[in-house]
C-alpha cells in the first residue's frame, strides 16, 4: 500500500495529493491488500476531478494506525474487484446501482437498494419462498427480505432496502448552513452523537480549529452514553423476541434512563444539537455532574440484574447459542464490523486502532469476540455496556470543563479531502468531505456500519430455521435509513 497516501484519522488533504495510480496497480493493491481485520475497506467511490472519473478508495491500515487513500481514472466499467477480493462485493453493486459503472465479471450485479430484478429461486416438490416486507408492523422502515427455503430450513435470503431514500448526501452539498449538521445528525438518527462528532471533525480539519480537551471528552462521553443506551434496548429487544419478558421489561424503562442522562447534558434524548464544529455547545457543570454520577450508580445496578437475569437463563442460552452463526474467516471474508465483527472474533475497533479525538487520551476497554453466533453479538453487546459505563463514570469524575462555544461557521479549506471514521455503536462509521476551489462543499460520503452488516445478516441465515430469523435479525440490529443516503 505505499502508493497511497497515508493520513491519520480526523485530518484533511489537498487534492492535488491524492495519488491517481494506472488502474491496474490501483486494483491490484486493493485486492492484495484487503480482506481482514488489519486493513479493510472504508470507503469506495467515484469522485469527478479534473474532468475525470476517479474510483477512489479509502483504506482502514489498523496495523500502521492509519489510513489509506488512493485512486484510479475510471472509464464506465472496469475488471470487478469481488470475484477476487469479496469484501468489496457490496461497494461494487452500489457503483452499478447508484452510478451507472459496471464492475464487469461481478457474480450478482443486482441492486441492493431498488426492490426490483431477479431474486435467487431454487426448484424442488419441498422448495417454498418466503417474502417479508417492505410494509412492517409498528414504526420499523420499509425493507424487503425474500427468503428461499426447503421445508423450515432457509438455503437463500435476499434483503432490499431503498424504499425512501432522502439524498442525504446530496444535500450536504453547497456552502456550509444551519443544516449542516443536523444532516448529518439524522442521517442515521439512532447514531446522532457519533455523526456529529465525526462530522464536526471533517469541518476543524478543514479549518484548522483544534476543540478543547474538555470538549473532546464530552463528546465521547456522548458517544459511549448513545452506544449503552442502544445496546440495552438491543438486548431488551432480544429477551422479548425469545419471550423473556423480565429482561425485555427491564430494559424498555433502563433505555429510557440514559436517554434522559443525555438530555441532562444537552437538553435532546438523542444527544443531537450539542456536538459543533469547535466544541460543544453545552457543558456539565459540578451540580449536573453529581446528579448523572448518582443517577447512573443506581440505574447501572438495575441494568446489570436485568441483564444477569436473561443470561441465566438456561432456555434463553439454548435459543441463542448456536443459532445465526457467522463463523470468523466468513466475517472476515465479506467485510462485517462493529458488533458483529467482534461477535465473530475480529479484532477491530477504531477507538484503539485509529484513535481520533479524545480516544487518543483513553478509551473503554476492549471486550473478549466469539464464534460469531446469537449469543455472541448479545455477550458483546452485554461487554462493551460495561466497559462504556467504566468509561463515562471515569470521565465524569474528572471532566475538564470547557466553555461552550457558539455556532459560528468556518471557512473550509479549498480542493480539499477530509475523512474521518468514528466507532458508532453498531461499528465504524465513515466520514468523507469534499471541497471545490471556492471552499463549498462539492461532494460527501457517508459509509455507515450497516452497509458491510447486511449481508452479514444473509449469511447467518444460511440453513438456519426460519423460526429463527427474528433473534438473527435482532440480534445485528442494522439501520435501514443509515444504508440508504
Amino acid at each position: 500500500m505505499k502508493n497511497f497516501l497515508k493520513i491519520s484519522n480526523g485530518s484533511a488533504f489537498k487534492l492535488d495529493s491524492l495519488p491517481i495510480l494506472p488502474f491496474a496497480d490501483f486494483r491490484q493493491t486493493l485486492i492484495d491488500s484487503t480482506g481482514s481485520e488489519k486493513v479493510r475497506v472504508a470507503a469506495l467511490f467515484p469522485m469527478e476531478l479534473n474532468n475525470q472519473t476517479l474510483l477512489t478508495a479509502i483504506l482502514i491500515d489498523s496495523a500502521d494506525h492509519c489510513l489509506r487513500c488512493g485512486a484510479a481514472v475510471t472509464a464506465r466499467s472496469y475488471p470487478a474487484l469481488t470475484p477476487e477480493a469479496p469484501v468489496f462485493h457490496w461497494f461494487e453493486r452500489e457503483l452499478f446501482e447508484r452510478y451507472g459503472i459496471t464492475p464487469e465479471t461481478h457474480p450478482w450485479l443486482k441492486p441492493i437498494r431498488k426492490a426490483d430484478g431477479e431474486y435467487f429461486t431454487m426448484t424442488g416438490d419441498a422448495v417454498n419462498e418466503v417474502a417479508v416486507g417492505p410494509v412492517h408492523a409498528g414504526v420499523i422502515e420499509p425493507g424487503h427480505f425474500r427468503f428461499q427455503c426447503m421445508g423450515e430450513k432457509v438455503y437463500s435470503l435476499e434483503i432490499s432496502l431503498g424504499y425512501q431514500s432522502r439524498g442525504v448526501e446530496k444535500l450536504l452539498e453547497g456552502p456550509l448552513s444551519s443544516r449542516t449538521m443536523p444532516l448529518f445528525e439524522t442521517a442515521a438518527g439512532d447514531s446522532a452523537a457519533a455523526a456529529a462528532t465525526g462530522a464536526a471533525t471533517l469541518i476543524e480539519a478543514l479549518s484548522g480549529i483544534v476543540p478543547s480537551m474538555g470538549a473532546q471528552q464530552l463528546r465521547a462521553i456522548m458517544i459511549e452514553l448513545e452506544r449503552v443506551a442502544n445496546h440495552t434496548g438491543d438486548l431488551g429487544a432480544l429477551a422479548g423476541d425469545v419471550a423473556y419478558l423480565p429482561t425485555a421489561s427491564f430494559c424498555g424503562r433502563i433505555r429510557g434512563e440514559y436517554l434522559n442522562m443525555t438530555a441532562e447534558i444537552c437538553g435532546n434524548r438523542f444527544g443531537r444539537n450539542c456536538i459543533i464544529p469547535g466544541g460543544i455547545r453545552y457543558e456539565v457543570d459540578e451540580k449536573r455532574r453529581q446528579k448523572l454520577l448518582d443517577w447512573m450508580k443506581k440505574v447501572n445496578a438495575e441494568l446489570k440484574h436485568a441483564l444477569d437475569l436473561m443470561f441465566d437463563s438456561p432456555t434463553v442460552l439454548d435459543r441463542f447459542e448456536n443459532t445465526g452463526t457467522v463463523p470468523l474467516d466468513v466475517a472476515s471474508s465479506i467485510g462485517l464490523v462493529g458488533v458483529a465483527a467482534r461477535a465473530s472474533g475480529m479484532d477491530m475497533d477504531i477507538r484503539h486502532e485509529l484513535p481520533c479525538g479524545f480516544y487518543k487520551e483513553s478509551a473503554p476497554e476492549k471486550v473478549p469476540g466469539g464464534k460469531g453466533d446469537v449469543l455472541s453479538r448479545a455477550k458483546v453487546r452485554y461487554d462493551e455496556i460495561f466497559a462504556s459505563l467504566d468509561f463515562i463514570e471515569k470521565n465524569l469524575r474528572n471532566h475538564e470543563i470547557s466553555a461552550p462555544v457558539g455556532g459560528q461557521l468556518p471557512e473550509l479549506q479549498s480542493d480539499s479531502m477530509a475523512v474521518a471514521v468514528t466507532e458508532a455503536w453498531r461499528g465504524e462509521l465513515c466520514q468523507i468531505m469534499i471541497t471545490g476551489n471556492n471552499g463549498n462543499i462539492i461532494q460527501s460520503r457517508i459509509v455507515d456500519p450497516s452497509f458491510h452488516n447486511w449481508f452479514g445478516l444473509a449469511m447467518a441465515l444460511r440453513d438456519e430455521e426460519i423460526s429463527n430469523f427474528p433473534i438473527c435479525n435482532k440480534s445485528f440490529n442494522l439501520s435501514y435509513c443509515g444504508h440508504d443516503l
